[in-house]
């Protein structure tokens, strides 16, 4: 089904993988009069072509790039223009799209989502913006209606901005590098490594998008293969599937930990393109005659089958015949999983939901960016015509991405099929994804056509006891699995019919709709600024040197962001910095919030010209240890604030509050084995916060110790590569952190304390 190659390889005309093995060098002669070397063929790749145009430094090393749009929701769009507009914003510098998809139920917090929303329309007024109400679409597949072109590249606060399968190379990074290019400034990285994805055969019927990239994900994470690096999707099989499958699966690369993604394109795209009235923004993209990859996914789509992936991750993958046939044993396994995900802070079951040893789901989601595309929906609605979702506990939810969509669906007939069955069909909303919507009773079981099944994503709240837990399935089988009246079934085990109905997309409800200021900026508009609504605390630039407490220990292999800044009701606050924060690890270390502000307390005394050791008296034996041997630190040259240890933290969301919270509750520091992510070490070092690495192994230090780091700022601007720090001042305790390769930008953006105080100057 899926095969990994060690090493890398070449690409002959886009299908025929020849492995860089000892022997590639004198087939590739023998084949070509004129063979070209490996570096030569790494430019052959349509990503390096995308990168070289949007790259604007001299080298192709050291990447400095200039997207072409970009885009955010109503969870991220305030932080970013707060931002932007503490550091001089005047207008956007090209077109910026805020969609309203997150919060856009306003369901919780009183009003604040709502004047979220009003600051969104009024910015987009002011600065020259699109913007688009709640419940017309979510943000990608607005994005892939109205923004993708052909060799372009669009950056998203959000980390499935994925628009490959149609020539667009997207990122999804946290806001501060959104904020870098409202303000004419550069996306600064390294050039990623490439990874050739080649897709051939046909999926067997029943199959969808999501069962092929599962099997993908399930094959990648755990080794890192494709970890920040670009995934090219190339092979014979790229065309034996239609837009809304390349799409399904293009969207889901975010859970390898990929950088971005690209696909060849052809006429199916075109048509794409064609449909949505945009056919100049069609782009014929295919690798050059001997394209070189640093690693190779081959995928064999007949021979996937429809796919579960069960309860924490989206890589904890079976095939569904696989847990019908063992589900004992399976579920089991998760609960043992649950154990350190979970902390033992509720008592997990999974293995109650077998009855007569059949698997019972308690509800299923068909949603927001990976399954509310028209063909999933159809699909859908075709094996479940003519069925009933039952009386009992089961429920069934569909949501449309977008309105055109919804319009299509019932015109054709596939809406007024599914709400006959019991299903209920609502707009186009994030929430089942991020634990805001459809949230299932306490130990429920819910399968989704979704992105994530992280812990907490479906609305739990573990410090009060709750828990449920989600599994990712295609839409397909889930229609299947309620078409059998919440008994799992894969789509394969039923005889269907699928109609495949044409697309026909309304553009006039957008016309009718969305606000496009069409680039013109409006400097007369005032901002509608609700309560909620709250600038940056000021922040300090790094200090001479630092002491640092260590408030919350984690070892689970991986720490995402929900668990560092839960999802769901508390995104209400995302717009006021110190209200949001005080959510920060509240469901994997609740004492982290009260811990973090005493030891703050200590820097407050600093910045006021008091004493740090009268508003922290536990810091006494501290500086009493570390004065016996650096009796200058001290008084005017030294920061005290908090540092968390986690093994691998960043998985998942963008999200850049998962660091600003840490920041503005005195955070200085992360310290990680290694970042599960790029877009979160990039969201720490924009906040002013140092990305410590420790090696691997027992730690030197525990919850509650003090880290003294001397001559920090000094290590930061001379690029020191191994910083010497000392547990609780002890000059015998001494430890060795590195902070790995940063740019010039980004060791000044630390040391001015973040990245507003870097554009203040």
């Amino acid at each position: 089904m899926i095969q990994l190659f060690e090493g890398g390889a070449y690409v002959l005309n886009g299908n025929e993988i020849i492995p860089d093995t000892k022997d590639a060098r004198s087939v590739l002669e023998s084949r070509l009069s004129d063979a070209p070397s490996r570096e030569e063929a790494r430019k052959q790749t349509i990503a390096y072509g995308i990168l070289e145009a949007h790259n604007t430094s001299d080298s192709m090393e050291e990447l400095e790039i200039k997207f072409d749009k970009l885009t955010s929701h109503d969870i991220t769009f305030v932080g970013i223009i707060q931002t932007a507009r503490a550091s001089g914003l005047e207008k956007f510098p090209i077109p910026y799209v805020l969609t309203n998809c997150h919060n856009s139920l306003c369901a919780v917090g009183g009003t604040i989502n709502e004047d979220d929303h009003l600051y969104g329309l009024t910015c987009a007024k002011k600065y020259g913006g699109v913007y688009v109400p709640p419940h017309q679409a979510v943000i990608h597949q607005y994005a892939r209606e109205m923004l993708a072109e052909g060799g372009k590249m669009i950056l998203g606060s959000d980390s499935h901005t994925r628009y490959g399968a149609l020539g667009t190379m997207a990122m999804g990074e946290g806001g501060p590098e959104l904020v870098k290019q409202l303000l004419n400034k550069t996306y600064d990285i390294h050039m990623p490594g490439i990874v050739g994805v080649y897709l051939t055969g046909e999926p067997v019927k029943g199959v969808g998008p999501q069962d092929v990239a599962l099997a993908i994900i399930g094959a990648v994470f755990e080794r890192g293969y494709v970890n920040n690096k670009v995934m090219e999707f190339i092979g014979d099989g790229v065309e034996n599937l239609s837009a809304d499958f390349r799409i399904g699966i293009d969207v889901m690369t975010t859970e390898t930990t990929c950088l971005s993604s690209i696909w060849k394109t052809d006429d199916t795209i075109r048509e794409f393109y064609e449909i949505h009235g945009r056919e100049e923004a069609y782009r014929e993209l295919n690798p050059g005659p001997v394209a070189y990859y640093d690693g190779m996914i081959y995928v064999d789509l007949s021979a996937v089958r429809p796919m579960i992936a069960m309860p924490f991750h989206p890589s904890n993958t079976y095939t569904i015949e696989e847990v019908k046939e063992n589900p004992g044993d399976i579920l089991r396994d998760v609960e043992k999983k649950a154990l350190v995900s979970l902390g033992g802070a509720v008592d997990f079951r999974l293995t109650d939901k077998l009855r007569d040893g059949r698997l019972y789901v308690d509800q299923g989601i068909i949603a927001g960016c990976a399954g509310g595309g028209f063909e999933n929906i159809c699909a859908a609605a075709d094996i479940l015509k003519g069925a009933s979702i039952g009386p009992d506990a089961f429920t069934l939810s569909v949501y449309p991405a977008s309105m055109p969509v919804y319009m299509e669906l019932v015109k054709n007939g596939a809406a007024a099929a599914l709400m006959e069955t019991g299903a209920v069909l609502k707009t186009a909303f994030c929430g089942p994804c991020f634990g805001a919507g459809d949230t299932p009773s306490n130990n429920g079981f819910s399968i989704r056509h979704s992105t994530r099944n992280f812990p907490n994503r479906e609305g739990s709240k573990l410090q009060s006891g709750q828990i449920a837990s989600v599994a990712l399935m295609d839409a397909r089988s889930i229609a299947a699995t309620a078409a059998n009246k919440g008994y799992l079934t894969a789509a394969t085990e039923l005889d269907v019919k699928f109609t495949n109905p044409k697309y026909f997309f309304d553009s006039k409800i957008y016309a009718n709709r969305v606000f496009d200021s069409k680039g013109q900026a409006d400097p007369e508009v005032e901002i509608k600024f609700g309560p909620n609504i709250k600038d940056w605390p000021a922040m300090s630039p790094l200090p001479e040197h630092l002491v640092l407490k260590v408030v919350s220990e984690i070892h689970d292999p991986v720490t995402t962001t929900d668990e560092l800044i839960p999802s769901g009701e508390t995104s209400s606050y995302r717009s006021n910095p110190l209200g949001l924060a005080e959510f920060t690890l509240s469901r994997k270390d609740p004492a982290y919030v009260g811990l973090a502000k005493e030891v703050q307390a200590a820097q407050k005394a600093i910045e006021s010209g008091n004493c740090p050791l009268e508003a922290v008296p536990e810091l006494k034996p501290v500086f009493q240890a570390l004065h016996q041997w650096r009796p200058e630190v001290g008084e005017g040259n030294v920061g005290v604030g908090s540092t968390i240890f986690a093994v691998k933290p960043g998985d998942g969301s963008a999200r850049e509050q998962a660091a600003s919270c840490q920041k503005v509750l005195g955070g200085w520091a992360n310290i990680a084995n290694s970042y599960a992510t790029k877009r979160y070490r990039s969201n720490l070092i924009n906040w002013g916060m140092l990305p410590f690495l420790i090696e691997e192994g027992e730690l030197p230090f525990a919850k509650g110790d003090y880290l003294v780091v001397p001559d920090i700022r000094k290590a930061v601007e001379e690029k020191t590569e191994e910083i010497r720090a000392y547990v609780n001042g002890e000059k015998d305790r001494e430890i060795s952190l590195g902070l790995g390769a940063l740019t010039e930008d980004e060791r000044e953006i630390i040391l001015k304390g973040c990245l507003i105080n870097y554009y203040k100057g």
